[in-house]
């Protein structure tokens, strides 16, 4: 049986992966050689072709970001309902526990050494 919400973690990491494909595969060279084509077939001018072009993989890098952070808050609750400690959560009990200690030494004062015989 899966467990609740995993095709919508597996549909937000699908469209991370292809978002994330579709921004490596526009370079900068690349963006260039497709405004040059399209000003070429469309008759449409290369700034115009080349600021379409930009602005739609500015796009993509705002919708990889954004679905990111949808996978990463979907695992955090799904780690959560597996009762999987995170490494956010492992931090902040380890500084409570060496804050304990810290307090737990200042109560009971300073250790002295056994006399020596």
């Amino acid at each position: 049986m899966a467990a609740p919400g995993s095709s919508e973690l597996r549909d937000a990491a699908e469209r991370l992966v292809l978002a994330a494909f579709g921004a490596l595969a526009l370079t900068a060279e690349r963006a260039e050689r497709m405004a040059d084509d399209l000003s070429e077939i469309g008759g449409v001018r290369k700034d115009e072709a080349r600021a379409a072009i930009d602005e739609l993989g500015a796009r993509w890098r705002g919708d990889a970001v954004r679905i990111s952070e949808r996978t990463r808050v979907s695992l955090s609750g799904l780690f959560r309902e597996l009762g999987l400690v995170t490494r956010e959560d492992w931090d902040e009990l380890e500084l409570r526990v060496a804050q304990l200690e810290h307090r737990l030494r200042l109560v009971e004062g300073p250790v002295t050494p056994p006399p020596a015989r």
